[in-house]
């Protein structure tokens, strides 16, 4: 049996799978706990980071890596908003990578306790003074059981 170490390097006791929860598990829900309590009243900065890849059929074609600092709100009872901005790493398959300017705006709003809406627009900077931005919106409606 092995045994595990702590990083001052002392003995870890080894506990059964159902008792066993890491550190990084417990931070993360202790700073997520007062977050998710506050719901749509919370307002406030944050950073996020996204990866999206996109192929065509089995053909991967790239991969896009938003890094952005945001602010997100309550708007009333029943609505929400974020705004968040700063650049997108561009990694096409086969081609050379790019970092451009990009960002997106949302809001969502409360329909009902079991219903909600939202938007987003977003545009991706090119790079090049001479090539368009490209734009884009997101838009749709959830329902919670």
């Amino acid at each position: 049996m092995s045994r595990l170490l702590s990083s001052a390097g002392r003995k870890i006791p080894q506990v059964n799978s159902f008792k066993k929860m890491s550190i990084k598990s417990v931070i993360a829900a202790s700073v997520a706990a007062p977050l998710l309590a506050s719901g749509a009243a919370f307002a406030g900065p944050y950073v996020n980071v996204e990866a999206n890849s996109a192929w065509t059929g089995s053909n991967y074609t790239g991969t896009n890596t938003d890094a952005h600092v945001g602010w997100e709100g309550a708007l009333g009872e029943s609505a929400s908003y974020y705004v968040q901005g700063g650049a997108t790493f561009v990694s096409p398959d086969g081609g050379e990578a790019d970092t451009v300017p990009s960002g997106k705006a949302g809001l969502g709003l409360g329909l009902s306790d079991a219903l909600s809406a939202y938007g987003e627009v977003s545009f991706l900077g090119s790079g090049d003074s001479n090539v368009d931005r490209g734009y884009g919106t997101k838009a749709g409606i959830k329902y919670s059981f």
